[in-house]
């Protein structure tokens, strides 16, 4: 079949069939229209991660490993009993790219992607005494490039973190090995850790490095830092160089966006917050910057379609009602707040990353040069996290120390 009949075969909105998708979502490896992309958007990345074709960042093997399952029948997963006749969903219909957006095809995509309610399900006989059987078959499928096999694995809840209880790796070890890089991308996508440790402590960049896939090793690298390198994009506009070592760019002004100042007292909570709390800020602002970007390359876009805006990040059912109510708040921040914050967070975890490195180096000494057992506290005590602000509040003091000074 030539490229030309390939790409009119494939290149069409996975949920109505549209010619011309501008769309994709990465972590379900199809392809989206405008309007099935927005309603996309209003369930949240914790369901579907939107990114364009045309003015998305993305890694060539990133989207390489999209438009590679797009075309070998990625949808096919989701819509499992849609296509079986033996076992239809109540002769339940696709929509077409006519049908109403609000009506027809909003319902089947919440149906589709938010719950899953035409994935394969085993039925009673078939599955196993617990979900280990599918991370093994993962474990085992990563080294090939079947990478349908692998998204199928992990639709049907296979673990991406799974430790082979005696292989002693993870299915990203056995990828890195066998430079499989689409398969490490579609790992990660499904969050697989990047820094997990073999039972001797290697990371996947030192199998990737050791087999020589050199590039491989770089990328996995490179996704240690996706989080801090996405919040330095939205300041800065650029990234740190991490082949000659720089994983945090220092915090500057932005000459594109005019910074608010953020009071001491304001960044002194910041430096409180508790590690575990501080991550889950990061992770909540990180998900703001995605849902500005995005928004910003549907209003670009060739088509704007009306009431398809998402002014706040959707509710994500597995967070507290409290976090929930603090993500949406992020919304609230004009650029230059929202700057200054992402700023101050680039800043505390760079202070944060070099105390964790001091203490491990501190923590060897010790373990070298004491005869301390390895239950003896280092210290004589530690905070507990009623000492220090939520991030709730955190946010809270933040907006008002900053629209108390522009």
């Amino acid at each position: 079949m030539s490229k030309g009949k390939l790409r009119s075969v494939t290149d069409i909105c996975g949920d109505c069939g549209a010619l011309e998708p501008g769309w994709a979502s990465v972590n379900r490896c199809i392809l989206l229209c405008d309007e099935c992309c927005s309603i996309h958007r209003s369930l949240g990345r914790h369901v579907s991660q939107i990114k364009s074709l045309r003015k998305g960042n993305w890694s060539p093997s990133q989207l390489l490993m999209v438009r590679t399952l797009n075309s070998s029948g990625a949808n096919s997963i989701w819509e499992h009993t849609l296509l079986d006749p033996y076992n239809s969903k109540g002769g339940r219909r696709k929509p077409q790219p006519q049908d109403s957006l609000h009506t027809t095809k909003a319902d089947f995509i919440r149906s589709k992607h938010q719950n899953l309610s035409f994935v394969f399900r085993p039925s009673k006989d078939e599955i196993s005494s617990d979900d280990a059987d599918l991370s093994q078959q993962l474990h085992s499928s990563v080294r090939t490039n079947n990478l349908e096999t692998s998204l199928r694995l992990l639709s049907q809840g296979a673990d991406p973190n799974f430790f082979h209880p005696e292989k002693r790796t993870t299915p990203l070890h056995v990828a890195a090995q066998a430079g499989q890089t689409l398969q490490v991308e579609l790992l990660l996508v499904f969050g697989a850790n990047p820094n997990e440790e073999d039972s001797q402590g290697r990371t996947p960049a030192y199998y990737a490095r050791c087999a020589g896939h050199m590039d491989l090793a770089e990328r996995i690298i490179e996704c240690l830092y996706e989080v801090t390198d996405r919040l330095s994009f939205y300041v800065y506009s650029r990234k740190p160089d991490h082949r000659s070592g720089q994983h945090l760019i220092l915090p500057e002004k932005s000459n594109s966006i005019d910074i608010a100042e953020i009071p001491q007292e304001a960044k002194l909570k910041l430096q409180q917050l508790p590690n575990q709390l501080f991550e889950e800020l990061v992770a909540d602002v990180y998900d703001e910057v995605d849902r500005r970007e995005t928004e910003a390359a549907c209003l670009c876009g060739p088509v704007v379609l009306d009431n398809a805006s998402v002014p706040f990040l959707p509710v994500n059912p597995e967070l507290s009602a409290t976090r929930n109510q603090g993500r949406q708040k992020l919304a609230r921040f004009i650029p230059g707040e929202f700057a200054a914050l992402i700023i101050d967070i680039l800043a505390d975890a760079r202070r944060r990353q070099m105390f964790s490195s001091a203490s491990h180096q501190v923590a060897d000494n010790v373990k070298h040069r004491s005869e301390l057992s390895d239950d003896d506290p280092l210290y004589d005590s530690v905070a507990s996290d009623d000492d220090y602000v939520t991030a709730e509040q955190l946010l809270k003091c933040l907006k008002i120390a900053v629209c108390s000074v522009v």
